[in-house]
């Protein structure tokens, strides 16, 4: 068939020689030729046409049949186009319909899954609250373990967590039904619970008539008979409130069972009884009965540990049927307060007094890991945790605890005598020295006059500071005997005694301060005294202290603390004395006309007053503070109160002649009233040659020189006035 549909070539029809030239046209005789080929050449192409469409009639006819299949389903498929134009150009598209149809086909399939799981939620929740209907009915019943882990699944159903103080605190931003059912379990856990509790209460008692602990085994409450004990344990324990359930039954004994055993020790012992009938064990007791020999001394503590001992055993035995989990849990919740018990009505006392006796303690420290021990071995305590040896690690610390007692009895003491020093000098101390009188014979009374280490005077001080010191150097000498953690307490109790004095004094004695007086004085001395024997206790006992001390212990530091708190009261006095001089001379308003009467009384007043401060400070001062702190200190009040006078006079205007008389006449009468004063100055210079071998009292007091010129001037002024 394909040579059929071969293309044709006209010049092949022509002979060779017709076609010499192939670019000459063809004469007529060559195209009628050309037709008479064509026509025969025309003629076998159909034939063979025919025959070949002959052969394959049947090829030919399925054909033309698929074909009019297709016509006919083309025709069809452009109807059907043509109707969804006419849907589509209509006023109601169909894609909407379509798409409303699909809306409304999803929303009833998430209707129908919504109620599906509705259904299986109520189902759920039905099956629920059926348990929980179960759980109590078996409460009711007796049936106590089976509601106990009926309730725990139901615990781990609900996801109820046990770290959250109240399930009412889980339920906030839940659903409603998931908060209901978890308030369910919770008024089911608190029903069971206070059952649980109730059978625990009546199960374990203690009959304060006949002084008996008593455990039955066979329990009956509220209609509920036949339980046993066991049975109660075992559901609290399923349930996880095995120590909230034992918690009163410990608070029982403890008060009325370990509390006489520790506190009287000897003086009680304890007899078991067991009652029961032909199968089991109905009851036991344990009795609280004077002991036969009351008089049996406790020094090491064996009858307080055999009796705690003893009562741990029965409650292993009898109360948690000798179950290693239960008695851990009941001890737990008793042992720290029996441990503290023990520790401060037995190990706390027993404790040496004497660093001496510290050896003879090591029979009780002994005597204490030994009770620990058959603790562990009843499970009553962990054997794994350190923390659960507190009298252990309380009896091997004794060095430490005597050193505290003594360190806290030491400040105490140093407290007591600082708070109850009245501060009162004695009347022996004036300015003539510290005499007395007795049967008529002189004789010096020392007692609170100290020689200071490093100055080569001598102070009057309190008799609290004395006492304070005393007390330092005997703590220090048993810190040069001690081992070395008791002789660390010893030292920092040194240290703090004499701290104490910084603490309690300033406010003890505020009131004096505020004024000019001897107390304020015997302070200032006290502090002069205390930095001067701190810078002396290093020498004195560091060698002697135990080597790990050497290195830290110091005292220096403290020495000007108290350096500066008497330089601060020694400058607060002077300042208040300043202060009410100056007042005293702001009296004399500027000494202007002392002619008159009246000013002249004002300005004699003024000068009185002046005098009367200065003597008072002079008649404190003296026999109190140390020479040179005097003089420097007088000195310093004396230059303020004549340097303003000075002032004041120059500051005058102009003068009468009575008024000239009058200012000498004043200027006299001060420096006459003070001459005590100066001479007292004079004498401290004669005691301390190497000091003021050339100083004067002008050289110490410049204004003092200037008054007295002055005086001369305002005499030679008068002269003038009276000869003009």
């Amino acid at each position: 068939m394909e040579a059929l549909f071969d293309s044709i070539n006209v010049r092949d029809l022509l002979s060779a020689r017709d076609l010499s030239d192939p670019s000459s046209p063809l004469s007529a005789p060559d195209l009628r030729l050309l037709t008479q080929r064509l026509e025969s050449h025309s003629l076998q192409i159909k034939s063979k046409v025919q025959s070949y469409i002959l052969s394959h009639h049947e090829h030919f006819a399925n054909l033309f049949s698929l074909c009019n299949d297709a016509v006919s389903q083309s025709d069809s498929i452009s109807a059907n186009v043509a109707d969804l134009l006419r849907f589509i150009s209509s006023d109601r598209p169909v894609d909407v319909e379509i798409r409303d149809l699909i809306d409304e086909v999803n929303a009833k399939v998430k209707e129908s899954r919504t109620q599906r799981e509705l259904l299986d939620l109520v189902r759920a929740i039905a099956e629920i609250n059926d348990r929980f209907e179960g759980v109590r009915e078996a409460l009711r019943n007796g049936r106590f373990r089976f509601a106990a882990e009926d309730l725990t699944l139901l615990k781990k159903a609900l996801h109820v967590d046990d770290d959250d103080a109240d399930v009412a605190d889980q339920t906030q931003n839940q659903p409603l039904v998931y908060a209901l059912l978890k308030k369910e379990w919770s008024d089911c856990f608190e029903e069971i619970q206070e059952v649980l509790v109730k059978f625990m209460e009546n199960g374990v008692r203690f009959e304060l008539e006949t002084r008996r602990l008593r455990v039955q085994y066979r329990l009956s409450h509220d209609g509920i008979k036949g339980i046993e004990l066991r049975t109660v344990f075992e559901a609290m324990d399923v349930v996880g409130i095995l120590e909230y359930g034992l918690a009163k039954v410990a608070d029982l004994i403890i008060k009325h069972v370990i509390t006489p055993v520790v506190k009287r020790g000897s003086a009680i012992s304890f007899v078991e009884e067991v009652n029961q009938d032909s199968k089991e064990m109905t009851e036991a007791i344990l009795k609280i009965v004077p002991s036969i020999d009351p008089k049996i001394e406790n020094v090491e503590g064996e009858a307080i540990y055999s009796g705690i001992i003893q009562v741990v055993k029965f409650i292993y035995k009898f109360i948690c049927f000798e179950n290693g989990s239960w008695i851990h849990s009941f001890g737990r919740l008793t042992w720290p307060r029996i441990a503290e018990m023990i520790i401060s009505n037995f190990l706390s006392k027993v404790v040496p007094k004497d660093a001496s006796k510290l050896a003879d303690f090591q029979k009780i420290i002994e005597c204490t890991s030994q009770f620990e021990t058959g603790l562990k071995e009843m499970l009553f305590i962990s054997a794994s945790d350190n923390k659960d040896e507190r009298l252990s690690n309380f009896a091997e610390n004794v060095e430490v605890h005597f050193a505290s007692r003594k360190k806290a009895e030491i400040l105490a003491k140093a407290r007591k005598l600082l708070l109850h020093c009245d501060f009162d000098v004695p009347q022996e101390y004036t300015r003539k020295g510290p005499m007395l009188k007795k049967d008529g014979m002189a004789v010096n009374s020392y007692e609170q006059v100290v020689d200071l280490l490093f100055l080569s005077e001598s102070c009057v001080v309190s008799k609290a500071v004395t006492q304070l010191m005393e007390l330092v150097h005997q703590t220090l000498k048993d810190v040069c005997l001690s081992s070395t953690r008791v002789a660390l307490e010893f030292y920092h109790a040194a240290r703090d005694a004499m701290l104490l004095y910084e603490v309690v004094m300033p406010v003890k004695l505020e009131r004096q301060l505020d004024g000019i007086n001897q107390v304020a004085v015997l302070m200032h001395n006290d502090c002069i005294y205390l930095s001067q024997e701190i810078l002396g206790l290093a020498f004195e006992y560091r060698s002697d202290f135990p080597n790990s001390l050497k290195e830290h212990a110091i005292f220096v530091d403290m020495a000007p603390r108290f350096q500066l708190m008497a330089e601060e009261i020694l400058q607060m006095q002077i300042q208040l004395i300043i202060y009410n001089l100056k007042e005293a001379v702001d009296g004399a308003d500027g000494f202007q006309n002392t002619y008159q009467k009246q000013q002249f009384e004002l300005a004699k007043f003024s000068i009185d007053q002046v005098i009367f401060i200065l003597e008072k400070v002079h008649i404190i001062w003296e026999p109190l503070l140390l020479p040179s702190t005097y003089k420097r200190s007088m000195c310093m009040v004396l230059e303020t109160v004549f340097s303003r006078i000075t002032k004041d006079i120059l500051l005058l205007d102009d003068m009468a002649a009575d008024e000239t008389l009058q200012l000498q006449r004043l200027i006299h009468l001060m420096l006459e009233n003070l001459s005590s004063l100066f001479e007292s100055l004079r004498s401290v210079s004669q005691k301390r040659p190497q000091e003021d071998s050339t100083a004067s009292l002008d050289h110490l007091i410049p204004s003092l020189c200037k008054i007295r010129k002055l005086a001369g001037i305002i005499i030679r002024f008068a002269s003038e006035i009276h000869y003009n």
